[in-house]
């Protein structure tokens, strides 16, 4: 039997996308095995996010062709596509296929020389169907991501991730239907609908009522406990949107609502589509409709043009949302988007610093929400041990605060009540009831 190795990087979008393409080698006859170990081909699913993604992508190809010269190599994903003749010059790479065609690996793999070299990337922009890539073997009993949407239209000046993934595209409600009334079947509770630019969903469709009416269909299915989406634009939430979605009892009270900074004159050089006056309203009416609700973030620090007025502006923005978790990232030049053809780049030693605050701060805020539900009862999803104390297992809420319980029976895939009885820096201790 032929072995096959998956190296992953980036997001949770890559993660589904590999987790298919590993289904399909196992349909071929393949054994699925670790990326430290010898294999007769390996898969680098690659991210170009950031010039460290690249990086990362490469050293990976040569430490995999060192140790293994006759294995094939395959890379694919959004470093593959921005720059495939880059990533084909790497010593060992035998086929680059990028965002789209990943369906076709296996062939590829199975008729390609160890000589060879395949290009199979073209130019993303034009491809208009969502390539249906689902996952049917299933690895746990806890939560499924699943991959509803492709591509990004909002070309934020930052961003590189519009031209490696293309235009938007979106997944056929029956086949997202089909897809988790199986997982739901084989045990799965709770599923985590992702892409790459989620709130899109439905617009290549040319309907606007898409994404909530395939929320409602979802959350009909019989078995499921728990639909869970993935980062969200702010603007998505409309009062009708909200309306609607507040009658859907399975929606988890998470949203991860995309900010990136909390200055006007910061967004508006970002191309996002929205100032904080907008954001601050739509942040009031979800916390009408849902009061205990967790709302996570990602801000960029250090964006082109960004003074100190402006970072102090964002802190105290942020300060103001009382977010329950938020992601800090410096702002790197990306190649080929407009924010890195700006002038005024912020030094490395300012970014770092307004980083540092912001993590303080997050941590602050992430401290002051998990107290508040202390003494609590919470309904917890068991996922498995926890790494943290020997004996516990580990799981999750609605509102996604990890809780931790003493058990020795297996409770890995159950909703339990428990009771939240101490807040320990990152996680609460609980107690089953």
């Amino acid at each position: 039997m032929k072995k096959v190795a998956f190296h992953t990087l980036g997001c949770k979008v890559n993660q589904y996308e590999t987790q298919a393409m590993s289904e399909l080698f196992e349909k071929a006859g393949y054994e699925i095995v670790a990326d430290t170990q010898a294999a007769d081909v390996y898969v680098i699913n690659t991210c170009t996010v950031t010039n460290v993604g690249d990086k990362k992508s490469r050293q990976f190809i040569r430490k995999v062709k060192r140790g293994n010269p006759d294995a094939i190599i395959g890379v694919v994903g959004c470093y593959a596509q921005t720059a495939p003749e880059e990533v084909l010059e790497v010593e060992g790479v035998n086929i680059v296929i990028g965002t789209n065609d990943r369906s076709k690996i296996v062939d590829l793999v199975e008729h390609c020389d160890p000589d060879e070299k395949i290009n199979m990337v073209d130019d993303i922009m034009k491809v208009k169907e969502f390539e249906e890539m689902s996952i049917r073997d299933v690895k746990e009993k806890t939560r499924a991501f699943l991959k509803i949407q492709e591509g990004c239209n909002q070309y934020c000046a930052y961003c590189i991730i519009p031209y490696a993934r293309g235009p938007i595209r979106s997944r056929k409600k029956a086949e997202v239907i089909e897809e988790i009334k199986e997982l739901t079947a084989n045990g799965f509770k709770e599923v985590v609908l992702t892409g790459i630019h989620v709130a899109s969903y439905g617009k290549d469709f040319k309907d606007e009522d898409a994404f909530i009416d395939l929320l409602k269909e979802v959350n009909a299915i019989s078995g499921l406990e728990r639909i869970r989406l993935s980062s969200l634009e702010p603007t998505l939430f409309t009062e009708d949107f909200l309306q609607q979605l507040s009658s859907l009892s399975k929606i988890c009270e998470h949203f991860h609502l995309s900010l990136q900074s909390g200055c006007d004159k910061i967004l508006k050089g970002m191309n996002r589509k929205y100032t904080t006056g907008e954001y601050r309203e739509i942040v009031k009416k979800i916390r009408q409709v849902y009061p205990q609700v967790a709302l996570t973030t990602d801000i960029i620090v250090g964006f082109p043009g960004e003074t100190e007025e402006d970072f102090q502006q964002t802190y105290e923005f942020v300060e103001e949302m009382a977010f329950s978790s938020l992601h800090v990232f410096k702002y790197s030049p990306r190649k080929g988007t407009p924010a890195a053809e700006f002038k005024e780049q912020v030094e490395g030693k300012t970014k770092h610093l307004r980083s540092e605050k912001l993590i303080t701060l997050g941590n602050q805020m992430q401290n002051n929400y998990y107290q508040q539900f202390i003494g609590r009862v919470k309904t917890v999803l068991f996922e498995t041990a926890s790494k943290e104390i020997q004996g516990y297992i580990e799981g999750f809420t609605d509102n996604y605060l990890k809780v931790l319980v003493k058990s020795e029976d297996c409770l890995e895939g159950e909703l339990r009540n428990v009771f939240l009885a101490t807040f320990e820096k990152e996680f609460i201790i609980g107690e089953l009831l």
